[in-house]
């Protein structure tokens, strides 16, 4: 029991090297097992290849007093020629290829080893590598030449050796054809497994792109929301705090002298302000809500645009509206965006504007609909850079395919033309 107990420590220390041993196995890269693989191979069937040649001349020795067995120098050196060379199969296949089937002639011409079964799976192997992991198209001209080399070796064996031997040419054909069909099959087999493993590399690349796209996608349409999301919060919060600022600094002015009026512009500050507020509130709503579908339900559209000009009338802007054509249904997308449009276009009037009147037209013609505001100011002399509602106007008439004109007009003032085409688009 003491000796057991004192044995337990090194048991334990010897339990935990193999473990680390193991583990630094499974650690090593593929590469590196796969040579090892290849070097085990190589000697295992070195090993067998001796075995098998010393078995062949026993059996010879047994059949014959007067047979005497050849040096072994030459015998183990051509074995292991012959076998050496697949330990490199994978990393060098054509020349791993090449170097069998010298090694191959030496030990069938010169040692004159008689060994045929070893030899021919080693042979099969390295014929099998080449085609498999072998560039093309040099393999296949290689490959070619070494199963030709290897043929025409056997083919010697059967018809002029075998003839010696009595063999009958039935059986010599037959023995050649056997051996083609044997030596042809490894090509076969590698080019399968070559094919297999190219499908299966497009198919990962494939997966890959697939992987890439879907990321892509998945991050234009997070930007696209985000500049959508930024879109309607300009478009709300400019225009209603833009609105209420003007509200708000007509009271000021008139609150001493006329309560009334100034009560009047508080009231629509303070309207001005729910209706922000509830709009906020909708579209932080849909954000929150589950899907991808947009309730363009409760989005304003061209038919509350009387309501906005309104809106701007209460302020100390005079607002005309022109509606021209027959009033027709659009889809809701464009019906929201034509409001956002004429709604941003006041909003800028307002904010850059030294004019005190505007004018919005909206023309419904057979196959387009024209949204338009100007205002009476000076206009600017040079265009300066776009700001977010401009952008937001390009974004939401590029959506519908359509087309806008920012800019001064050569009459005076500034003037936005919204033009939306309506042969794809009515309903």
């Amino acid at each position: 029991m003491g000796e057991a107990v004192g044995a337990g420590p090194e048991y334990r220390r010897g339990m935990s090297t193999a473990a680390t041993n193991a583990s630094r196995w499974v650690r090593v890269a593929p590469r590196d097992r796969r040579r090892a693989v290849d070097g085990l191979v190589a000697l295992v069937l070195a090993v067998a290849a001796l075995i098998s040649v010393k078995a062949v001349y026993d059996e010879m020795s047994d059949m014959d007093a007067l047979f005497r067995v050849p040096p072994a120098l030459p015998i183990v050196i051509s074995m292991l020629a012959l076998t050496a060379p697949l330990a490199w199969r994978r990393r060098y296949p054509l020349g791993a290829a090449v170097a069998v089937v010298a090694a191959f002639l030496v030990a069938r011409i010169m040692v004159e080893v008689p060994e045929e079964s070893v030899t021919m799976l080693v042979a099969f192997v390295a014929f099998y590598s080449a085609a498999a992991h072998g560039r093309r198209p040099l393999g296949s001209y290689v490959l070619l030449a070494c199963e030709l080399a290897v043929l025409l070796q056997v083919a010697r064996e059967l018809f002029f050796v075998g003839f010696m031997a009595g063999m009958h040419p039935l059986s010599q054909s037959f023995e050649l054809a056997f051996n083609v069909v044997i030596f042809g099959s490894p090509w076969a087999l590698g080019a399968a497994v070559r094919s297999s493993r190219s499908r299966e590399s497009q198919l990962v690349e494939r997966a890959g792109e697939l992987v890439r796209e879907r990321e892509r996608t998945a991050e234009q349409a997070v930007f696209a929301e985000r500049v959508r999301i930024a879109r309607e919060l300009h478009d709300v919060v400019a225009h209603h705090v833009s609105v209420m600022g003007v509200q708000a600094g007509a009271a000021r002015r008139v609150m001493a002298r006329q309560p009334k009026e100034a009560a009047e512009a508080l009231a629509s500050v303070e309207l001005s302000s729910r209706t922000a507020l509830q709009e906020m509130q909708r579209l932080l709503g849909f954000l929150r809500s589950e899907g991808d579908q947009e309730d363009h339900g409760s989005q304003p559209g061209l038919e509350r645009i009387a309501d906005l000009v309104a809106e701007w009338q209460r302020s100390d802007r005079e607002i005309t509206l022109t509606i021209e054509g027959k009033r027709r249904d659009l889809p809701p997308t464009l019906d929201v965006s034509a409001y956002r449009i004429v709604q941003e276009a006041l909003t800028n009037s307002r904010k850059h504007s030294t004019g005190r009147a505007a004018s919005v037209r909206i023309h419904y013609g057979r196959t387009t609909l024209e949204l338009e505001v100007v205002d009476d100011g000076a206009g600017a002399s040079t265009p300066g850079p776009l700001g977010h509602g401009l952008i937001g106007m390009r974004e939401r008439t590029a959506l519908h395919g359509g087309h806008v004109e920012i800019g001064s007009r050569p009459g005076g003032g500034f003037g936005v033309l919204a033009t939306f085409p309506l042969a794809a688009n009515v309903t």
